[in-house]
């Protein structure tokens, strides 16, 4: 009697296994391209540029079934030079993504970990620059971070279910600074909707002493100097929060697609955060602001190609009142339903004063600034997913 009992049981337990299905997915995309700018640092450059429509990036992501529509989730997520073989997201081994957790299809998804934020989730999409623009068509600085420039460390992040074309998130990203809890604090929220031809998206973000805790968060960032090298918020280093409210949307009528975005992004309270070297533009006790709108077209030529054209406005006010005008055009020819090859141009020019208190210059994402107030970049590259 005993021995059956105990085979029954064994058997409970292998068949509890075999009921337990669980997959891990072996994911990537290999970006290159060869790209020429008129003017960095007061030079001509040509040089070679990885991850452009996309990051170079290679991924595993794991689920595995625990029943009752209960899943186990995970997903560990390099990013990397192809040309060199480096390190993305300063020298992280997952900077990308690293994260754990549990799923449910009537609910949603908590998950922990180093992830997006609701601005990248709920608008980024909408954004040129992540889309056929490669990311030197992104906002200026990507300053409201809708091209996913920077993640956040430490998160705790909730995903809804999609309900009828709505969802709906947020993350809480705890600073890890004993007895100041508020300290590299993070947390953002958003939605979006999805039905038919359109698409809506907003988002909001708070970031706590942003030099450290949002652009300084890799393995290699400086943990007393400016981690914010773009001129188009570098002098704001030593602002105590970034603030991000976002929106955009996207219309899709025949082969073709209308889109358009807008965020305002504040520094605030520049002066207040770090030593004193984070502060080299000394603007004290105030906040910069910046509006930016971006409206976007795309159009399917043909199953294969695809054209683009984009314009963006960027404005300073509160401290500084710099004016970025830039445009993007974009070719890309898919040769399978994997690998595509694109062309990208990208055109800006700046006035005013920016945040070092000079007069600005043009600094398109990505690149070191221009010496003057305008600066061109063009690319043609290669995209390839697996």
């Amino acid at each position: 009697m005993k021995k059956s009992l105990l085979a029954l049981a064994a058997l409970g337990v292998f068949a509890g296994a075999a009921h337990a299905q669980s997959s891990v997915t072996l994911y990537g995309i290999v970006d290159a391209g060869f790209a020429y700018t008129n003017n960095s640092l007061g030079q001509h450059r040509y040089f070679m540029s990885s991850g452009n429509l996309q990051g170079s990036r290679w991924g595993l992501r794991g689920t595995e079934d625990l029943g009752g529509g209960l899943k186990a989730i995970f997903v560990l997520e390099n990013g990397f030079n192809v040309f060199n073989g480096t390190l993305g997201q300063g020298g992280d081994e997952f900077g990308r993504q690293a994260y754990v957790g549990l799923s449910t299809t009537q609910f949603g998804t908590v998950t922990l970990g180093r992830q997006y934020d609701s601005v990248v989730d709920y608008t980024g999409a909408f954004e040129v620059g992540s889309q056929w623009g490669t990311f030197y068509g992104a906002h200026p600085g990507d300053l409201d971070n809708m091209n996913n420039s920077n993640r956040v460390n430490n998160s705790i992040k909730f995903t809804s279910a999609n309900y009828a074309g709505f969802t709906f998130g947020g993350l809480y990203s705890l600073g890890g600074i004993a007895g100041q809890y508020n300290r590299n604090q993070i947390w953002s929220v958003g939605a979006g909707y999805s039905q038919g031809p359109l698409q809506l998206g907003a988002g909001y973000l708070n970031v706590k002493d942003p030099n450290f805790s949002f652009f300084g968060n890799n393995a290699t960032s400086s943990t007393t100097a400016s981690n914010m090298t773009s001129r188009v918020y570098s002098g704001f280093a030593s602002a105590h929060t970034q603030q991000v409210i976002s929106a955009g949307g996207a219309y899709t009528f025949g082969a073709a697609t209308v889109g358009a975005t807008y965020s305002n992004t504040q520094f605030k309270a520049v002066g207040t955060d770090g030593p004193a070297g984070l502060n080299p533009s000394a603007y004290t006790g105030g906040s910069d602001k910046f509006h930016n709108a971006e409206i976007n077209f795309k159009y399917q030529l043909t199953p294969a190609l695809l054209i683009g054209a984009a314009y963006d406005y960027t404005k300073g006010y509160g401290l500084s009142d710099a004016k970025y005008h830039q445009g993007t055009l974009g070719v890309d020819y898919f040769l399978s339903k994997r690998t595509d090859v694109y062309v990208a141009g990208v055109y800006q020019h700046a006035s005013g004063t920016d945040s070092t208190k000079q007069a600005a210059v043009a600094n398109i994402n990505g690149l070191s600034a221009s010496t003057t107030s305008n600066q061109v970049a063009a690319i043609v590259g290669i995209h390839h997913k697996f």
